[in-house]
């Protein structure tokens, strides 16, 4: 696990324009596997932890709603960032990418968070 998920972040960081920060984290225990940050005073585990709350209660809004849908990714634009949480398969992990919105390519973004959020549930 510990392999796939420093790939993965690498990935992220190398191939995502406008990258500033990443975490994978656990729904269930709030516990972040795995982060990196380009800028020292942005801190993802602390980001995702509170993005943990957002997550809870979209996931609490559906049921109570009787949706039968999962989420893929809950996405917030910021003034200049653009942060977007994309949920494991299997709702158990989900994805933290916070990136610069005038360098990055959300169409790229997304379709990369999804290809992972994939893999994240097979793999942990």
């Amino acid at each position: 696990m510990s392999d796939f998920l420093t790939t993965f972040v690498d990935d992220l960081k190398a191939n995502v324009a406008g990258f500033i920060a990443v975490a994978v984290t656990e729904v269930k225990t709030g516990m972040s596997y795995k982060s990196l940050s380009v800028n020292p005073s942005f801190d993802p585990e602390l980001a995702s932890a509170y993005n943990l709350e957002v997550v809870k209660a979209k996931m609490t809004a559906i049921k109570a709603l009787g949706l039968k849908e999962n989420i893929e990714d809950i996405m917030i634009t910021l003034s200049n960032q653009i942060h977007i949480i994309s949920i494991s398969e299997n709702g158990e992990y989900f994805i933290y990418l916070a990136v610069d919105s005038s360098k990055a390519n959300l169409g790229m973004s997304r379709a990369i968070l999804k290809r992972y959020s994939k893999e994240i549930a097979s793999k942990m």
